[in-house]
């Protein structure tokens, strides 16, 4: 069975309700560590097509938690941060947004999240 992967377990927490993500988010602010959310819906092409991206980029930032939003299953969270398109990628700190970027656009994704590493100090470990 050479050239088979092996499965990863996925560090991407699914939010499937207010209260799963009132709990995430403050277990993130508690602990001190920036929180990149995606914003997805099942019918969208462009949001499947960006699921692969969004898991390998969760587990090459281990200091960061990475949640995914179906805004149809939550939509109470979607629309108190105003997201109007899929996919939209939010990069929290402390509870607030701190970046936003709208569409599969996985370079400028990583630039984002690279320079926010840049600009803050060391972050602990999840």
């Amino acid at each position: 069975m050479e050239g088979k992967k092996k499965l990863k377990k996925s560090k991407v927490i699914k939010i499937d309700s207010q209260k799963s993500w009132d709990y995430f988010i403050t277990q993130a602010n508690t602990k001190g560590y920036p929180v990149m959310v995606y914003f997805s819906a099942s019918w969208c092409v462009p949001s499947i097509s960006m699921n692969p991206f969004f898991e390998e980029l969760a587990f090459s930032h281990q200091d960061f938690m990475f949640l995914r939003v179906d805004v149809d299953e939550v939509k109470e969270v979607a629309s108190k941060l105003e997201i109007k398109a899929m996919p939209t990628f939010l990069l929290m700190n402390g509870g607030a947004p701190v970046e936003k970027i709208v569409g599969a656009n996985p370079d400028e994704i990583k630039k984002r999240v690279d320079g926010f590493i840049c600009s803050t100090p060391s972050q602990n470990s999840i």
